[in-house]
């Protein structure tokens, strides 16, 4: 990767380097050899996509304890044209960090960004009871300040920090959850949908017509009912009122997938407004599962029953 090229295409992400952001860019095999322009936040690299700055933008959507990620759960929502074209998996852990000689009983005031000190709040309690907390904009400038004034004498980082910074680990997996993982989006303007592998997701955003009693159980009847499994629901507010929510939703399987191709119909002709962000391979490859009755050739079949009797078959 290059920081400035003229020819080279440009991917933006939340940087520094060193960030997970910039871990999940290192998985895409078309952003290696493209310039990486490092940017601060969410609407600047959605801005950077949607103003041709960049090509892509590898945003983080969801993480495995904190949940999807309102910030950018927001962004798609309001920023048009903007499609997902690939999703990627980073697990998360954190190492505290110090200025070389710094020992752990001298440590009075951590820096870290929030995220990161909620995942690392029950060590960091265990460890340093009296300790206080600098928010950082991201863990690898909670590790950076740290060479950059005496603000606090130590940070949560990234584990790969120290290729990066001259700082010393003054412990490791420090994370409360060893599992944790987030999972990261990389968007574009491409209107071109990925071919379905059998191993996909769809993204989509949907608002309910009204607040009456039984709507939201409407929605979920369109997925229910043709068998397509719903692997992330949650809900954000509209912002006109109170009370006005739309939906985040990510569906198993492909906009080719007659099931859920029928359900988006289905949806559409429910919600005033649907906002579809990609069909892409899911990051961990794993093969979506139906009942064999949602099968393609199932739709296929009713689609001809009903063209039949149309056209003056017996329909039987």
């Amino acid at each position: 990767m290059s920081e400035h090229s003229d020819q080279a295409p440009v991917y933006s992400y939340l940087g520094p380097i060193g960030t997970f952001t910039w871990e999940a860019l290192r998985q895409v095999p078309e952003a290696a050899g493209a310039t990486w322009r490092s940017v601060s936040n969410v609407g600047e690299a959605l801005d950077d996509v949607t103003s041709g700055r960049s090509i892509g933008a590898m945003i983080a959507i969801e993480n495995s304890v904190e949940g999807g990620v309102s910030a950018t759960q927001d962004a798609l929502a309001t920023v048009p044209g903007l499609r997902i074209i690939g999703e990627y998996l980073v697990p998360v852990n954190f190492v505290l960090v110090a200025r070389p000689g710094v020992r752990m009983e001298e440590v009075r005031v951590v820096s870290a960004h929030p995220v990161a000190y909620a995942q690392c709040r029950r060590y960091l309690e265990t460890a340093l009871p009296d300790h206080g907390h600098i928010p950082a904009p991201s863990n690898v400038a909670a590790a950076a300040g740290l060479l950059e004034n005496e603000l606090a004498q130590a940070a949560v980082a990234p584990p790969g920090i120290t290729d990066h910074h001259a700082l010393e680990v003054l412990a490791r997996q420090i994370g409360d959850n060893p599992n944790a993982v987030t999972r990261f989006a990389l968007v574009s303007r491409s209107l071109a949908i990925p071919e379905r592998t059998g191993a996909d997701k769809t993204s989509i955003i949907a608002e309910l017509p009204d607040d009456g009693p039984g709507r939201l159980l409407e929605m979920l009847e369109q997925f229910a009912t043709r068998g397509v499994n719903m692997s992330l629901l949650e809900s954000r507010p509209i912002g006109d009122s109170l009370g006005r929510y739309r939906f985040v939703i990510d569906l198993d399987g492909h906009i080719h997938d007659e099931r859920v191709a029928d359900a988006l119909l289905g949806l559409r002709r429910f919600s005033p407004r649907v906002i579809f962000l990609g069909s892409y391979p899911r990051a961990d490859k794993a093969q979506v599962e139906f009942v064999q009755e949602y099968g393609d050739e199932v739709f296929a079949d009713a689609r001809d029953w009903l063209r039949g009797i149309l056209s003056g078959e017996p329909g039987v």
